[in-house]
C-alpha cells in the first residue's frame, strides 16, 4: 500500500491519506454540478427542441469519462486535478449540432460526436509532437479571456430564458417576461440567491447546493416529481461508440474541429497554469509532467467523444481541493470514484435536469464567475480590444459561439493589417481566421 501510495506523490513529500480524501470530496461538490447540467444541456438545442441524445445516456457517458480522465491524471501525471466535461465546450456542441443539422445533415449529433473524437486525436498529436507550446503561445491572451466572457454572457442568457425571465420580443428581439411562471421564478430565486451568496462568503459547493435548494423548492411547488434517489441511469437510446466519422470528415465539418482542438487546449492549459503555478509547483518557469498532463486531457476527451459526450477538459474547480490540501494523484483518483458512484443517484439528477429553471442559477453564477476573464483584455490596445468585444458580444447576440469566435478572429488579423501591425499578426492566428473564412463560406452560407 505505501509503496503504490508512493507512486502517486511526486515530490516524495509522503501521502497524508485523509487530507487528499478531503481534498477529492471538496473537488468533487464544486464540480458536481455538471451531471446535472450535462444531460441537460446536450439534450436539447437553444430553442428547445430535441438533439436526438439521450439525458441516461448522457449521464452516463459524462460520469464514466469524467472518472476515466480523472483517474488518468492521477495516475499518470499525479497531479490533483479533475476532470469532465467543459463548460463552453458543451454550448460549443450544441452549436455544431444545430449548424449540421441546418445544413441537413441527419442524427447531427453523431457527426458532432465524431468531430469531437477528431479533435482529441489531433490534440494527441499536437502534445505527442511538442507544437501545442506554439499553437498556444500564437493565440492573443486577448482573445482567449474574450472567448471565456463571451460564453459566460451566453450561459448567462441561456439559463435566464430556461428560467423565463426573458423571452423572445418582436419590437426589440428578446425582453423582459412579465409574464413568467411565478413557481419558475421562485425556483431560479432560490437557486440563485443561494448559490450567489454562498460564493461571496467563500463557501465550497456553492454552485452544487445552489442547485439542490432551486431542486427542493421546484419539488414543494409540484413542478418535478421525485423519482427517488437510488438506481442506474436509465437508457433509452445508447450514445456509446455511436459517431458518424463519414460526416465529420468534409470540409464543412473541419472549422468545427479545429476550434474544438483549441477550445479543449485553452481551456487546459490555463487551468494547468492557473492551478499549478498558485500551489508553486513551477520549476525555472516549467511545469513537472505537463506533457502526461496535457495528455490524460486529451485522452479524456477521446474517452469523452467514445462514450457519447462532448470536449472532456481540466477544471479550475481543482483548485479547491488544492487549497484543502490536495498535492497528490490521490486527490484525483477520489474524485474518480466519486464520479462513479454518483451513478447511483441517477434518478434524482434526471429530476434536477428534467426542469430547467433548477439549472438555471448555476449557468448564471458560473458565467459570472467566467466573465471575470474579461479584465485580462488589452482594452487601450484598439487592435486587442476590439477583435476580442466582438467575440464578448457576439456569441450572445449571434446566438452563436462559433458565429462569435468567427467575428473576433476574422476581425484581429485585418485590424492588425491596418494598424501597421503586420509582424504581430502570429501565424496561429491567420489559421484560425482562414478556418473563420471557411466557416462562414462552407457552413453559415448553406444553412
Amino acid at each position: 500500500m505505501k509503496a503504490w501510495l508512493a507512486r502517486l506523490d511526486p515530490d516524495g513529500g509522503g501521502v497524508r491519506i485523509r487530507t487528499e480524501i478531503l481534498a477529492g470530496v471538496t473537488t468533487f461538490l464544486t464540480m458536481g454540478y455538471i451531471l446535472f447540467l450535462q444531460p441537460a444541456i446536450l439534450a436539447t438545442d437553444f430553442a428547445g427542441r430535441p438533439t436526438g441524445m439521450d439525458p441516461g445516456a448522457l449521464l452516463l457517458a459524462t460520469a464514466v469519462s469524467s472518472a476515466v480522465a480523472t483517474a488518468l491524471m492521477g495516475l499518470w501525471a499525479r497531479y490533483p486535478i479533475a476532470l469532465a466535461p467543459g463548460m463552453g465546450e458543451n454550448f460549443f456542441f450544441v452549436t455544431t449540432v444545430m449548424a449540421l443539422g441546418a445544413a441537413g445533415v441527419a442524427d447531427a449529433w453523431r457527426t458532432a460526436l465524431a468531430i469531437v473524437f477528431l479533435s482529441g486525436v489531433a490534440f494527441i498529436v499536437l502534445s505527442a509532437a511538442k507544437v501545442r507550446e506554439a499553437i498556444v503561445d500564437g493565440i492573443s491572451p486577448s482573445m482567449c479571456a474574450g472567448i471565456s466572457a463571451g460564453i459566460g454572457l451566453f450561459m448567462t442568457f441561456i439559463g435566464l430564458k430556461g428560467a423565463g425571465i426573458i423571452a423572445g420580443a418582436p419590437g426589440t428581439l428578446v425582453t423582459l417576461n412579465v409574464h413568467a411562471d411565478p413557481a419558475a421564478l421562485a425556483v431560479f430565486g432560490a437557486g440563485l440567491a443561494t448559490a450567489a451568496a454562498m460564493q461571496a462568503r467563500g463557501r465550497r459547493g456553492a454552485v452544487l447546493a445552489g442547485i439542490l435548494v432551486a431542486a427542493a423548492v421546484a419539488l414543494a411547488l409540484g413542478k418535478t416529481k421525485f423519482g427517488g434517489f437510488f438506481g442506474l441511469p436509465e437508457v433509452k437510446r445508447s450514445s456509446i461508440l455511436q459517431m458518424d466519422f463519414a460526416g465529420a470528415l468534409t470540409w464543412k465539418a473541419l472549422p468545427f474541429i479545429v476550434v474544438f482542438l483549441f477550445m479543449d487546449m485553452f481551456d487546459t492549459v490555463g487551468t494547468l497554469v492557473g492551478v499549478t503555478g498558485a500551489a508553486g509547483w513551477k520549476q525555472a518557469g516549467r511545469l513537472p509532467r505537463a506533457s502526461q498532463a496535457l495528455l490524460s486531457d486529451a485522452v479524456g476527451t477521446v474517452v469523452g467523444a467514445a462514450m457519447g459526450t462532448s470536449t472532456v477538459t481540466s477544471y479550475i474547480e481543482s483548485a479547491t481541493g488544492i487549497q484543502a490540501g490536495g498535492r497528490t494523484g490521490l486527490t484525483a483518483l477520489v474524485v474518480a470514484a466519486l464520479f462513479l458512484l454518483s451513478l447511483v443517484f441517477s434518478p434524482l439528477i434526471a429530476m434536477v435536469a428534467g426542469y430547467p429553471p433548477i439549472t438555471a442559477p448555476a449557468l448564471v453564477v458560473v458565467g459570472a464567475l467566467m466573465m471575470r476573464n474579461a479584465a485580462r483584455v488589452e482594452w487601450d490596445d484598439f487592435t486587442e480590444a476590439v477583435p476580442a468585444f466582438l467575440v464578448m458580444a457576439g456569441i450572445p447576440l449571434c446566438f452563436s459561439i462559433a458565429d462569435g469566435l468567427a467575428l473576433g478572429f476574422l476581425a484581429h488579423p485585418v485590424l492588425k493589417l491596418l494598424a501597421g501591425r503586420v509582424r504581430e499578426i502570429r501565424w496561429p492566428m491567420a489559421v484560425v481566421a482562414v478556418v473563420m473564412a471557411l466557416y462562414f463560406a462552407l457552413v453559415r452560407a448553406g444553412m
